[in-house]
This record gives C-alpha cells, structure tokens and sequence, in this order.
C-alpha cells in the first residue's frame, strides 16, 4: 500500500539534501543508506553512480532509473507544501527533476516490503551528471546489467506520460578564421571572421526543420576589439532528429553551409561533429510499453504515448541495449523557480512504480 504521507515525507526530505550537477555526493550518501535499509545490494560505480539490486521472481530484471543531480539554483531547497502542491519558496528550484522519481522507487519499494507480494528482480540506477550530459548515464558500464527492460522517472507533466521516441543529437562546434586588419586604416586587407560565420547563419536551415528535426546556433564568440577585423570566431550549434537520415542530412547542410561561406570569403573553418547521444523509437508492441499501456490502465490511469525533442539516460540505455520508458513524474516548470508538483501526482506516480514491477 502507498502510503501518501510517508511518499510525502521522503520527496521532501529527499529535496532538503544538496546535489547539484557536480556535487551529488551529499544525496548519493542517502539514497544509498535509504537502499540498504530497504534490503537492496548496494555500490556505487567508479564515476560515483548509485546502483542497487533487490532479489525478485518471475521473469528477467527490471530496471528502475532516476538521477540525482539538480540545476542550479538548487543549493539549501526549502520545499513548501500548499494543499495538494509542493513548490519551493522561490529562490531555488524545487528539484523534483528528479528527486520525485527517486522518492517514487524508494516507496514502491518500501509498499513492496511490507506486504512481501512477489516482484520482478530489480536492477536500480541513480546517476550523477545528469543534467550536465547524461554524463553518469554515459560512465556506466551496463555490460554488469541484466536488465533489457526497464523504466526512468524523469519526464515532467502528469502521470501517465511516457516518451517511446527520442532524438539523436549533433553537437556542432566551429572555429571560423579569417584575416586581421585595422579597421579604420585598411579593412580591406581583413577577412571578417563575425561576418563569415553571420553569413553562414543568416543562410542555414535552423528553428523547426520538420516535425522530428531542429537546429540552433546557440553561442557564438569572438573579436578583440572594435577597430580590429576580427580573424577568429567560435560557434556552438547543434541539431536534433528523431530520424536519424534527417538528422545526418540537416548537421551536414549546416556544415556546408559553414565551409561555403569561408570559402567565398577567403577564410576556413575548422569543424567538428560530435554526436551527444542516439536516439530511439519504441513500438506499441515492444514488451515495455504493453507492459505500461496495461498497468497504467489497471490503475484508471490514461496512458499517453509521447514523442520528445530532448534526450535522458534513456536514450543511453537504449544505445546500449535496454529498452527504457521515460515516464512523466508529474513535475512542471522544471528548471526555474517556479517548479513545482501536486502530491496526488506524486502519489500515482508510486503506485504506477509499485504496479510496475509486480509479478
């Protein structure tokens, strides 16, 4: 049985513990002593990952994910409770990305203890560096893993929601050279690198390509000074697909489009793709999202099959082999000041955890 005050009571003093992107050591310590104390294996890998392991029956492990790390502001959290609401008090965020789906497993698993019902074996993973790049998520060594299945708390809106398709995403990054010169005496011995890389911009394919590609320049740095023709800039930009033809096809156009605009100009470019994650598709079909689709509905919840633009470690453990649903943890406003959740939310998210990995 969940019980709501008990799920109240752990999200809350869950948010009080400091973990920003970095330093996650304060909130790993707990979740850890929170684990063991519900009778999980414990560890935590090179890279300071928390995972855990809890005995079941009935069938191949289920993975359980949510990570540690918070944005900033997110420094001595002070959670307020207004009726049905938690929010912060306004100076920081509220951390419910994503310390509502960690306080979600450890009460399903504390539900799951005291009625002793039967459970599939469970592989937990909290990661650190989340929200700095799917950087735990990343260090992982999954090959220790069992799990080809499994589950990850960290999608906001209301419960019921669940990403089944997410991006693969380029990251760009460009060093536009020109020439320098005086700016007043004798500009036309320069070559402007502002105005090769304002060129390239001005012509690139960038916003919303389509309804499962984007592109953005998001930073771009450079000069000296306002009488020097500028010989260097440096441009961030990337691209995102949920098809990953279209997404090789957009970061290339955006590519040319860089080396055109130095070529005409009589400058280069030095550019380099990386990729920051691959993508994933899942099928209505696929075991995980049946699963979800009746358990969901066994509850009276509406399960909401959703497509994203914006990666998590589920798109990792896909990369790697696992099957992992991104589920809305019921949180909104992520990452501002205003975050917050409603305590039913949180409560159904439980229950959907706890339904979940029953046998």
């Amino acid at each position: 049985m969940i019980v709501r005050e008990r799920a109240l009571n752990t999200f809350l003093d869950l948010v009080r513990v400091n973990g920003p992107s970095g330093g996650e050591g304060p909130i790993a310590a707990e979740v850890l002593r929170r684990l063991a104390a519900l009778g999980c294996e414990t560890r935590q890998d090179g890279y300071g990952n928390v995972l855990a392991y809890l005995p079941g029956q009935g069938g191949p492990p289920l993975l359980l994910n949510a990570h540690l790390d918070c944005v900033q502001p997110c420094l001595g959290i002070k959670p307020v409770v207004e009726g049905d609401v938690v929010r912060s008090d306004g100076t920081t965020v509220l951390g419910a990305d994503d310390r509502a789906g960690v306080a979600a497993v450890l009460e399903a698993l504390t539900s799951i203890r005291e009625s002793q019902r039967p459970h599939l074996p469970l592989e937990l993973i909290f990661t650190l560096g989340e929200e700095s790049g799917l950087l735990g998520a990343k260090a992982l060594d999954c090959r220790q893993l069992e799990a080809r299945w499994g589950l990850a708390l960290d999608s906001h809106g209301p419960v019921g929601g669940c990403i089944v398709s997410a991006p693969w995403h380029d990251v760009i990054t460009a060093v536009v050279h020109g020439r320098a010169a005086h700016s007043g005496v004798e500009p036309e011995k320069g070559i402007s690198a502002i105005q090769i890389a304002a060129s390239a911009i001005a012509s690139m394919p960038l916003g919303r390509i389509d309804a499962e590609t984007t592109a953005n320049v998001g930073k771009i740095s450079g000069g000296t000074a306002g009488n020097i023709v500028p010989d260097r800039v440096e441009l961030l930009a990337e691209a995102r697909s949920r098809d990953e033809e279209k997404l090789r096809r957009q970061t290339s156009a955006m590519v040319r489009t860089l080396d055109q605009a130095a070529s005409a100009a009589g400058g280069r470019a030095d550019i380099k793709v990386n990729r920051a994650y691959n993508g994933f598709n899942l099928k209505d079909s696929d075991p995980i999202v049946a699963r979800f689709v009746a358990t969901a509905a066994s509850l009276g919840i509406t399960p909401r099959l959703q497509a994203t633009g914006g990666g998590s470690d589920a798109n990792v453990f896909h990369a790697r082999g696992i099957q992992v649903l991104n589920l809305s943890a019921g949180y909104e406003d992520v990452h501002t000041t205003h975050e917050h959740i409603k305590v039913s939310e949180l409560v159904q998210l439980c229950a959907l955890v706890e339904a979940m990995v029953m046998v």
